[in-house]
């Protein structure tokens, strides 16, 4: 698996047309939270349960197949990170995690939004 900061993730995006760019995230940070512009909801863990979505790997495949780009983003870069794992042992072999995620890393606050990530860059993004 690859890393890209979001900035670099948008260049990729531009240069790669074939590249799938899936957000992780629940159903509900997508939602309430915003999203990625071109982006797809596949959550790699979502409710009401919370637990590791058991189609994931079969979702991507129907959007990607193995031999397209796949990028993933989440909040931060952490379950991306393990949904690439996933991927990776499926047989995918172009993958990539955003670095510090939508939302980025936690300042002395606790706050995100204002160290890194997609949004703190002012990348394209919606709410829907």
């Amino acid at each position: 698996m690859q890393h890209l900061t979001p900035s670099q993730t948008v260049e990729m995006l531009k240069a790669n047309p074939e590249t799938v760019f899936i957000d992780v995230r629940s159903e509900l940070e997508h939602m309430f939270v915003g999203h990625p512009q071109g982006s797809m909801l596949i959550p790699w863990v979502d409710g009401p349960d919370w637990e590791i979505n058991p189609h994931f790997v079969a979702h991507i495949k129907k959007a990607a197949s193995v031999n397209r780009p796949v990028i993933l983003i989440c909040r931060s870069g952490r379950r991306s990170v393990e949904a690439g794992l996933a991927l990776e042992k499926a047989g995918f072999s172009d993958v990539y995690n955003v670095l510090h995620g939508f939302e980025g890393d936690l300042n002395e606050h606790y706050h995100r939004n204002s160290i890194n990530g997609w949004r703190f860059d002012g990348l394209p993004w919606a709410q829907t």
